[in-house]
């Protein structure tokens, strides 16, 4: 109606856009809703110049949609624009200022680069806290974001902090269904997985599934985030048959509503083939790891976080398929890549390093694997502690 009465470049008419794509992102419909968001964009560049601040809501808008779709590249680039348009029309303290800033740390995060997004978190919500308040909704975003980047670099103890307390303020004000509310679950059973506990972790994830499907649909990109969390904590209980189930299920709903090349799709693959290479099952299992990896490796790029994790899954499967020359190869480009990015006693690049003394200890070649398996046991000794399955792996290797 407002587009015939008023024409399609009003203001109202591309706020009425704007709304729609708003409506769409929040069911989901992540490429629909981008179709919504350029066209509200154009209008706005067209009829109230660059620097308005309803067009670089539409800029903002737009880069979250990219960053939901995984263009990270394109949604950095956007972002950085919306963050300096906001700082220089806004202020610094503004809170749409603010919100670029912690939607440019999500992104920069994404594409692995911790450190960055984990200055940018922490700027988001020192900044958010001093003008909203430690219990504002804002406020709980970054604080959510800063425990994730957290995770990903190894910085459990201080992650798990911080999603117990984001939890339980979150609790406090949404209450337990609200949708903010199970995404800070989601990231505290990650915090725990990461540190070993799975029952707990299966048992926050179960719940997080269970709710997400009766409040965002059993389709909802959400939801099948919470189906493959579960799943991966169920490969660790060693519960393969459940976990290959919920593996399927993730990826069969993740194809249909995301499309088979997308970077969730790939995860369900992945995650699939690896508890398929539990089950003894190595030809499905290496048939979906080399598909990920060539995706992964185009996409991502050799050195992106995920394309390690599928050449680090392919040389776990080589390796047990005794096609040892080829583990030791990808284990080591794996190895190469994570210290790149991580650094030397991340758990990520120790299990990698755990993981090179495999083949050459199936040939034979014992001095260098029991070297390796004792550097790795004094390092997940000092960081992880006793108790974690990852310390007693290691010793576990050398008995």
């Amino acid at each position: 109606r407002r587009v015939r009465v008023l024409g399609q470049d009003h203001p109202d008419t591309l706020t009425s856009v704007n709304n729609l794509a708003i409506a769409l992102q929040s069911r989901g419909k992540y490429n629909e809703a981008e179709t919504m968001t350029r066209r509200a964009l154009v209008g706005r560049q067209k009829v109230l110049g660059l620097d308005h601040p309803d067009t670089l809501s539409s800029l903002h808008d737009l880069a979250v949609l990219l960053k939901y779709q995984e263009k990270y590249d394109e949604s950095e680039k956007i972002n950085r624009r919306a963050l300096e348009g906001r700082q220089k029309v806004l202020g610094w303290n503004h809170p749409d200022t603010l919100s670029s800033l912690h939607d440019l740390a999500i992104v920069v995060e994404c594409q692995g680069k911790f450190a960055e997004s984990e200055e940018m978190n922490r700027l988001a919500l020192e900044e958010r806290s001093k003008i909203f308040g430690s219990d504002h909704p804002d406020t709980l975003s970054s604080l959510d974001n800063l425990a994730i980047v957290l995770d990903y670099q190894g910085k459990y103890d201080e992650s798990e902090t911080m999603n117990r307390d984001a939890l339980e303020r979150r609790e406090r004000i949404l209450g337990p269904d609200h949708p903010d509310t199970l995404a800070t679950l989601t990231n505290l059973a990650l915090a725990l997985r990461y540190q070993g506990m799975y029952d707990e972790s299966a048992m926050i994830n179960q719940r997080a599934l269970e709710r997400r499907k009766v409040i965002l649909g059993p389709d909802h990109p959400d939801t099948l985030t919470s189906g493959n969390n579960l799943a991966v904590v169920l490969g660790y209980q060693e519960k393969y048959d459940e976990s290959e189930e919920m593996n399927r299920y993730t990826l069969k709903g993740r194809e249909r509503i995301l499309g088979p090349n997308h970077p969730h799709t790939l995860t369900s693959f992945n995650n699939l083939a690896l508890v398929l290479q539990y089950q003894g099952k190595y030809d499905e299992s290496e048939e979906l790891n080399r598909h990920v990896l060539a995706v992964r490796d185009k996409v991502l790029g050799r050195d992106h976080p995920d394309t390690l994790v599928s050449v680090n899954n392919l040389a776990i499967v080589m390796e047990s398929q005794g096609k040892y020359s080829e583990s030791e190869k990808l284990n080591r480009r794996t190895l190469e890549g994570y210290r790149n990015i991580f650094g030397s006693e991340h758990p990520h690049t120790l299990t990698s390093l755990n993981n090179l003394a495999a083949p050459p200890q199936r040939q034979e070649k014992h001095e260098e694997p029991e070297a390796i398996h004792r550097d790795v046991l004094g390092v997940r000794y000092r960081v992880l502690g006793l108790d974690h399955p990852d310390a007693l792996g290691s010793l576990k290797n050398l008995a």
